[in-house]
């Protein structure tokens, strides 16, 4: 009996370690600290629904502005398949991207809606953006 205990008890400490490390290492289905998941990219049409709403776009625009917005979440999501840079090279690498949209999405505007654009800007607009702010909590 003492030796079949003894195995057991054993066998448990032997396996205990490996059991434990794969636990500590990433489990499915939870990123790891500070990654940037693909559902952290803005959805196009959220994106265009704020926009609309908040520069007063035209029929017209709206088309113009949805190609934009999905020229720039499909070479953002294009940066994101590369899964060994930082938060801080995903984001230093999206910002000329997020400018360069900015630019194309000006030359569609009216002076009246760059500057409610401009005013919009300012303040926090999460929902332009998604959880790739800076300032942003790593996702969990």
């Amino acid at each position: 009996m003492n030796r079949i205990r003894l195995l057991a008890i054993s066998s448990m400490l032997l396996i205990a370690p490996a059991m434990l490390a794969q636990q500590t290492a990433t489990e499915p289905g939870r990123p790891l600290e500070g990654a940037v998941l693909a559902s952290d990219l803005p959805d196009i049409g959220n994106q265009l629904k704020v926009l609309t709403e908040k520069l007063d776009l035209t029929a017209d625009q709206q088309p113009k502005v949805k190609t934009i917005l999905q020229e720039l979440h499909d070479a953002t999501q294009k940066i994101m398949q590369d899964k060994t840079i930082s938060r801080d090279q995903l984001l230093n690498k999206v910002r000329p991207l997020r400018m360069n949209a900015n630019s194309k999405m000006r030359e569609i505007l009216s002076d009246e809606q760059k500057k409610k654009l401009d005013q919009y800007l300012q303040g926090p607009h999460s929902d332009m953006h998604g959880t790739l702010q800076p300032n942003a909590p790593p996702a969990k």
